[in-house]
């Protein structure tokens, strides 16, 4: 046995949970692999997680707790399996495979590298379950934080600023439509994989932004949300060593990550890009999202949207001052970011980096052009970017009233603190 006991003290607790947190999600995995349902699979190993909680404060944690609470879980599924009113002939079927797992596991409790595969190939096979393109975008986020972030509804639902019954009912929603419609456990292959892939990486990128720039609430970001999408970045460029884009979407998140830090002052207020004290932009991170920008460039011939706008961090993160910043190549990567998404957000992003290449009035007239864009009306950040624009040119009565108008569209209190402390001074001229 592995860490002594202490009597069921906070300490215990404490290392149960870390234990679950780092273990759950091959645990889950794995399950799901062996019953064929990842509804079934969270409940076999939330009771497994019941049983450590009831046997570990007076026996100690285990050596290879992993181990110790997956096999808790196989004999939990076998009496699930069998105890079934109307047992079906692929329950038993199910049953016998798991007690045939057990017994090899048990005549050889090594770790060896063909396990290691299995553990990863179940991982894999769980994040494109949980992004499977017949769930909705609301529910892939909370089913992904939930199986793979070790996230508990609760904490979804804080994070997210979303009420907790919505939360658990787009969980159970999800796991219901998944056995509905009989989503295999895998992943896809050839033009499927290509197909899927990009769902997959939205829901990460997605959870590390609303990380990286919170959309609503008192807090300008969420650090623990944009370490869970690194962590799940990570864990897919590892298993997917071959696609360019997961190691795009990794370059991305670490080098976005690595400024985290200096988006805030000390009372937690915003700090913008050029505002920030660089000295305290985190070089490890730098370094890592360099890399594997170098990796996801040398696998592909065409860049994707997500190694696109890894460059563009890279560009600010080689600059040790704003003014290095080569605002051209932004300007260029922009371009072809733009021709590839079609996206009116990228072309608001395009026109701040055409305003500091080349002039505010420049970049003034491709924001004017995106007034009428359906997609971008209520987002704060196209008068905000105008206002910016404005002052810069001189248009101070102008540059307020757009200012004030973004102050009264976001969501985030931080952020509309920035802006109407913007205002105030433009209105003192």
């Amino acid at each position: 046995m592995g860490a002594s006991a202490s009597n069921g003290g906070p300490d215990i607790r404490r290392t149960i949970d870390a234990v679950w947190r780092i273990e759950a999600p091959a645990l889950i995995a794995g399950l799901t692999r062996m019953v064929r349902d990842v509804g079934l699979a969270e409940d076999l190993a939330q009771d497994a997680l019941v049983v450590a909680l009831e046997r570990w404060p007076q026996s100690g944690v285990p050596d290879n707790p992993g181990a110790w609470l997956m096999a808790t879980a196989k004999h939990r599924a076998i009496d699930v399996l069998r105890r079934g009113t109307r047992l079906e002939q692929k329950q038993e079927q199910i049953a016998r495979a798991i007690e045939t797992d057990l017994a090899a596991g048990s005549s050889d409790p090594t770790a060896d590298a063909a396990a290691a595969q299995q553990v990863g190939d179940d991982l894999l096979g769980l994040i494109f379950v949980c992004c499977h393109p017949v769930l909705s975008t609301e529910a892939r986020v909370a089913l992904t934080l939930r199986l793979l972030g070790g996230l508990t509804t609760d904490e979804i639902a804080r994070a997210f600023l979303t009420p907790r019954a919505t939360v658990a009912q787009r969980i159970v929603r999800a796991k219901r439509t998944l056995s509905a419609a009989r989503v295999p456990f895998e992943v896809p292959a050839g033009e499927e994989l290509a197909e899927r892939l990009p769902a997959v990486l939205g829901v990460i990128y997605l959870v590390f932004n609303e990380g990286y720039s919170a959309t609503a609430g008192a807090d300008w970001t969420r650090p623990e949300l944009c370490e869970d999408a690194l962590r799940l970045a990570r864990i897919l460029a590892e298993l997917m060593g071959r696609e360019p884009e997961v190691h795009g979407l990794a370059a991305l998140l670490e080098l976005q990550a690595s400024r985290l830090r200096a988006r805030r002052g000390l009372g937690g207020e915003p700090v913008l890009l050029l505002d920030q004290d660089r000295s305290r932009w985190d070089l490890l991170l730098i370094g890592r999202g360099l890399r594997a920008l170098d990796r996801a460039e040398a696998l592909s011939g065409a860049l994707g949207p997500f190694t696109l706008q890894a460059a563009i961090a890279a560009c600010h993160a080689r600059a040790r001052t704003p003014e290095q910043t080569d605002w051209v190549r932004i300007v260029a990567l922009y371009d072809g970011l733009a021709q590839l998404t079609g996206s009116p957000v990228v072309e608001l992003n395009r026109a701040v980096a055409v305003a500091m290449a080349f002039g505010p009035a420049a970049g003034l007239e491709l924001v004017d052009a995106l007034a009428d864009e359906p997609a971008l009306a209520g987002y704060h950040l196209l008068p905000s970017v105008r206002a910016d624009l404005l002052a810069r040119l001189g248009r101070r009565d102008e540059a307020y009233a757009e200012v004030t108008r973004a102050a009264g569209l976001t969501g985030n209190e931080r952020e509309r603190a920035l802006l109407l402390a913007r205002a105030a001074a433009l209105a003192a001229g």
